[in-house]
């Protein structure tokens, strides 16, 4: 399978993959219905990828407007391919990449709000979830009007609920689920 950015200024530039079998990259026609869903709301956006494997999803943000992206992800491999592919998409200045654990850094304050955070953990973990729950334990991460986008085998779905987060839409594309969360933090109470 080929990955490559779809749309917007590094439209064509075929990226990089992860070495090994460690990391599940998002088909071509999810990454475009994930973004034709988006819509607009991406120009000038900040974006969250969390897991971020080869940073296609954040790229792809970049790409068609987004002004910053965060990648987060702990294996070096995937650190090293998401540089690669930034630099080679020269999306590199839009960008700050970090190797470290998404729970850790979950469990901190954010250094700026999100307009959107990818969640795309390994599958069959449970991560999806755990990801979810962090932020809605955190509210600092999910101001009103952030948009979390999970990304999981369909099987993996089930039944949630908290505080903090909605959920409003979900897309099925063979075996990957698109499944989004607004913010529902009253603008009174957030930190």
């Amino acid at each position: 399978m080929t990955l490559r950015v779809i749309a917007g200024r590094a439209k064509g530039r075929r990226l990089k993959r992860v070495p090994g079998d460690k990391t599940r990259p998002v088909m071509d026609r999810v990454k475009e219905a994930c973004f034709n869903i988006i819509g607009a709301d991406i120009i000038d956006a900040t974006f969250l990828d969390l897991f971020a494997g080869t940073g296609s999803v954040g790229i792809e943000a970049l790409s068609r407007g987004a002004k910053f992206a965060l990648f987060v992800d702990n294996n070096k491999r995937a650190i090293a391919t998401i540089e690669h592919n930034l630099a080679l998409t020269k999306l590199k200045d839009h960008a700050i990449v970090r190797r470290m654990d998404a729970f850790s850094l979950l469990a901190k304050r954010p250094q700026q709000p999100y307009d959107f955070i990818y969640v795309a953990p390994p599958q069959y973990h449970e991560l999806w979830l755990r990801s979810l729950e962090c932020l809605d334990s955190n509210p600092a991460w999910i101001p009103s009007g952030t948009t979390v986008i999970v990304q999981i085998d369909p099987a993996e779905q089930k039944t949630v609920s908290f505080s903090h987060l909605t959920a409003y839409d979900e897309r099925k594309y063979g075996k990957t689920l698109l499944w989004f969360f607004e913010a529902s933090l009253p603008s009174s109470t957030k930190e």
